[in-house]
């Protein structure tokens, strides 16, 4: 194998793949990347078991071959070359080594087979659609943090994503939990969705899927079935099992009876939730929200740091009320929220609050009250 490529085009392809790499393995061939020449172009593709990345760049093709090397031996030297710099990869026959040459360095890396490289991306995946790239960074944006990391309650650590009804519109709909707080977004259904198996996308598959549509315009093409899902668009394939659980039936916290209504800035909102609980305690990260006729009083108290208060201007006409909530939860929310002024659905102090972006319905927030 030898092959020339440019040093910035190879450092993008290559950090697309090499987080996908445990930091330690005890497999050795999972830290390598899996290299392959073809015909002017250069594929990589690196894997967990769990999750598979593919990326494929274009490159002056001498003699094609494969191999692998250490991913993050390799990107690390890539990322500290001098920009502009030509990156020429070799092999030799037989040879245990790759030879990476770039003006006046040269690296000798350790290579492993490329016939030991697991290949767990292939499969069936007969339900087929498409969603722009500005769709899924939504769907992912509005639900990821609600995603639990409690390992026992495994069927939690991803997004539930399924196709169903909201009112009389057909709906791709993303759920989340962490039996804390609840964030739903829905987005039209797309053409071959309907009749799509309900899938549980894992956390990590989530987290590394919108590094990679961070700044792509491009649609998505989704591919899945029961087991195993895939999100193919430009020169990058991400494929990833799914969490093999059921996820529970969410739609029974969303409460349907909550009259009380509460609108607020959100920017004044975020920013006095986010003076106020810093003198709430490290562990409960409580604040107080007495919300009535036309104000709301954020307020924290800590033995050990004090006391602070903040009154915002609301629009609001039921019952005065107390609840109190964890600071964090409300922060994260209010960060989701684009349009201008947020709105609290609330009933009594012991039940759960709706939050929702007036300016956008497509998303949806529950918040469980915690005893101040």
């Amino acid at each position: 194998m030898k092959l020339t490529i440019d040093r910035a085009a190879l450092l993008k392809a290559l950090g697309h793949v090499q987080s996908v790499v445990e930091r330690r393995n005890t497999i050795p061939i999972l830290a390598n990347v899996l290299i392959t020449a073809g015909e002017e172009t250069l594929g990589l593709t690196a894997t967990d078991m769990d999750l598979t990345v593919e990326e494929s760049v274009a490159a002056e093709v001498a003699q094609a071959g494969a191999t692998t090397a250490p991913a993050h031996t390799l990107y690390d030297i890539v990322r500290k070359l001098p920009d502009g710099t030509q990156v020429e990869l070799a092999t030799e026959s037989g040879g245990g080594q790759m030879r990476l040459t770039a003006g006046r360095s040269t690296f000798q890396l350790a290579t492993l087979p490329k016939e030991d490289f697991p290949n767990v991306a292939g499969g069936e995946l007969p339900q087929r659609f498409e969603l722009s790239g500005a769709e899924l960074r939504n769907l992912v944006d509005r639900t990821r943090f609600a995603i639990s990391t409690e390992e026992t309650r495994y069927y939690l650590n991803g997004i539930y994503l399924h196709a169903t009804k909201s009112g009389d519109a057909q709906v791709l709909r993303g759920v989340a939990t962490d039996g804390h707080r609840l964030a739903r977004f829905e987005t039209a259904l797309p053409e071959g969705a309907p009749g799509m198996p309900g899938v549980i996308v894992p956390r990590k598959t989530v987290n590394e899927l919108r590094k990679l549509i961070d700044d792509s315009e491009e649609s998505v093409e989704v591919a899945l079935s029961d087991s195993k899902i895939r999100f193919s668009f430009g020169a990058t394939v991400l494929t990833s099992k799914l969490i093999d659980g059921t996820f529970p039936d969410y739609e029974r916290v969303i409460p349907s009876g909550n009259d009380k209504v509460m609108t607020v800035d959100r920017k004044a909102f975020h920013a006095g939730v986010d003076r106020v609980s810093t003198i709430s305690t490290e562990k409960s990260r409580a604040v107080k929200l007495t919300i009535g006729d036309g104000t709301l009083t954020v307020s924290a108290t800590s033995p050990d740091n004090g006391h602070a208060s903040e009154e915002l201007e609301i629009d609001y006409n039921g019952d005065q009320i107390e609840v109190g909530f964890n600071s964090r939860y409300l922060l994260d929310i209010a960060e989701r929220i684009d349009g201008g002024t947020a709105q609290f659905s609330l009933s009594d102090a012991a039940s759960p609050t709706i939050v929702r972006d007036v300016s956008d319905g497509s998303a949806l927030y529950v918040l469980m009250p915690m005893r101040v």
